[in-house]
């Protein structure tokens, strides 16, 4: 399933790619693609959940284009997609709307990757030049060479915004690309796990192992499967590189259980299936099979499928995230629809592993 972070590195390279009609029975994840397709409002995932307050959600919408370039055939959805992120990318990626002047360096390189993985210029997306923009959040003082950071008031960046940042630096050109790369490596613990948080800016010590222990260095299944599938898109990989993806690839196969799932960071140690998701597509992407097939298969189990006649009809596709959360929609249907469509759009891309063949394929 070697195909969504490999897009953005091909795009790069002026080369289109053509995907070639396949057999006529549809893939087994086929049918969340359709699901999280039907899931969004003029190009956007809306959310309503939370009562009076409702708002478009520009980071679950983005996470939704990347699960359905992997998943491929929505090709009109994506398109839908991108234009209506790149209409909105300064409410995504800066606090216009609030009157701030801040800038979200998290946004911005999830943002940079998006428009790249979609076919859009991010030098020129929705009239911003993206690339610019993130490369102004990334520190040139020490010891946080290399660190993406807001301009807010308060800081949020953290690892997840640095994966992307190294990806969409690194696919761009950009002569901050190996700086990101650099300090994203830091946020490797020696254990082959990347922790969420940073040390604090004034640490001398910035790698998971150092000395300022003041930001957790906890084991985290999602942000180690992020890292890993950002950095099998750098397009020219060092050896420290190819090292940290086989180190965290081999931590994550640790962490997989007999069944195949994996839980995720300290909150969410349970299985479930968006970290097994996020950990079986970075298995597919790196060629370790066996493992990705594991995940996928316990990841099916949780997919709504016949469901006519049910509290789950017309819901077809979508993924539960966790067996407890379907057992309860199969007798009362979806509740919390956010909850869903975030399952969904993570663990998808993994069903394209359910077998040897097909993963060795991709």
């Amino acid at each position: 399933m070697r195909k969504l972070f490999r897009t953005a590195a091909v795009l790069a390279a002026g080369t289109m790619v053509v995907a070639m009609a396949g057999p006529a029975q549809a893939a087994p994840d086929d049918a969340s693609g359709r699901w999280l397709t039907r899931q969004l409002t003029d190009g956007l995932i809306h959310n309503d959940q939370f009562g009076d307050f409702e708002f478009d959600d520009y980071g679950l919408t983005a996470d939704t284009a990347f699960a359905l370039k992997a998943i491929g055939g929505q090709a009109d959805a994506v398109r839908d997609i991108r234009r209506a992120l790149a209409q909105h990318v300064d409410s995504w990626t800066t606090g216009v709307d609030f009157g701030s002047t801040d800038v979200f360096a998290g946004s911005t390189a999830k943002a940079v990757v998006l428009a790249q993985t979609t076919g859009a210029d991010p030098r020129a997306f929705g009239g911003v030049n993206l690339v610019t923009r993130l490369t102004r959040r990334v520190s040139s003082t020490a010891p946080t060479v290399g660190r993406i950071q807001d301009k807010s008031a308060t800081d949020f960046a953290n690892t997840i915004g640095q994966a992307f940042a190294a990806q969409g630096l690194s696919v761009a050109g950009s002569g901050k690309a190996d700086e990101a790369v650099r300090f994203l490596l830091k946020q490797q613990c020696s254990a082959g796990y990347f922790r969420l948080g940073f040390a604090a800016k004034t640490a001398r010590n910035q790698t998971c192992d150092g000395g300022d222990r003041a930001t957790t260095s906890a084991p985290d299944t999602d942000v180690t499967a992020l890292a890993v599938l950002s950095l099998t898109a750098v397009p020219r990989k060092t050896a420290a590189v190819r090292t940290a993806i086989a180190d965290a690839v081999a931590w994550l196969k640790r962490r997989q259980k007999v069944n195949g799932s994996l839980g995720g960071g300290t909150a969410t140690e349970a299985s479930n299936s968006n970290s097994t998701g996020l950990a079986g597509w970075a298995f597919g992407e790196t060629g370790a099979c066996a493992a990705a097939v594991k995940a996928a298969r316990w990841v099916r189990d949780l997919q709504v499928s016949g469901a006519a006649g049910t509290p789950l009809a017309g819901e077809n596709g979508a993924i539960a995230y966790d067996r407890e959360r379907f057992a309860a929609a199969q007798g009362e249907g979806i509740t919390d629809r956010d909850q869903w469509r975030r399952a969904t759009a993570q663990a998808a891309p993994a069903l394209g592993n359910l077998t040897l063949s097909a993963c060795r394929a991709g």
